[in-house]
């Protein structure tokens, strides 16, 4: 795990917080806690002007997180607008077929945090395409959860929730930083596309109109030249 300071990140995915996962008799073990931290990064990645993203799961018919039904619904408050969105999925990986891709891009985000549920799903999967795409990956892992693995006969014994988490953790190489406390990712604000081309356009308009013995002096030789 991370112990030197950690680098402020430009985006916070949260990913299937839905209501199926985290609340009634069906929620993973430490959905309170997930639900915690999840409230804590949202209020300091908004208040950070960071993207953020809510993933949700669109499951098969018949499934807790159907499209439609209760247990679809994102279970925390959404603040739509310019930095913040909800992305559909039907597959594990965020980046599959949806458009969090383009709205990172757009965002200007190069590094990312990720909470949410299931450990060794839809989190994992998310993460190791991100890193995939060249993205920096920050993973509190006190922040994310899955369900108790259930024993197999012949196989092995039950694995708690908590052991299968930490092994999916484990699973995403070196590349991932995971760090303990959700509390210690600090946020900032990436540029989105339309303030990064309006500061292109007035950057263009200044130079046009400023006299011509404000601006750079421009070598009348070649690159090679040299200065007598």
């Amino acid at each position: 795990m991370t112990a030197a300071p950690i680098r402020p990140v430009q985006a916070l995915l949260v990913v299937d917080v839905q209501s199926a996962f985290v609340s009634g008799g069906e929620a993973v073990p430490d959905a309170a806690r997930v639900l915690d931290r999840t409230r804590d990064l949202l209020a300091r990645a908004r208040a950070a002007g960071a993207l953020v993203v809510h993933l949700q799961n669109d499951g098969a018919p018949g499934t807790a997180d159907e499209p439609h039904t209760p247990g679809w619904e994102l279970h925390l408050p959404v603040e739509p607008g310019p930095r913040e969105a909800v992305v559909r999925k039907t597959d594990d990986d965020g980046f599959e077929d949806t458009r969090l891709g383009e709205l990172l891009t757009g965002a200007g985000v190069r590094e990312l945090a990720l909470c949410g549920v299931l450990s060794e799903m839809c989190v994992s999967a998310t993460a190791r395409t991100a890193l995939w795409r060249g993205y920096r990956v920050v993973l509190p892992h006190d922040a994310h959860a899955t369900y108790d693995i259930p024993a197999a006969p012949g196989i092995s014994e039950a694995v708690p929730a908590a052991m299968s988490s930490r092994a999916a953790e484990w699973a995403l190489g070196d590349e991932i930083e995971i760090v303990a406390r959700a509390a210690d990712v600090p946020f900032a604000a990436g540029e989105l596309a339309a303030e990064r081309a309006a500061a292109s356009g007035a950057a263009a308009v200044s130079a046009a109109a400023a006299p011509a013995a404000e601006r750079p002096a421009r070598a009348s030789e070649g690159c090679g030249a040299k200065t007598p």
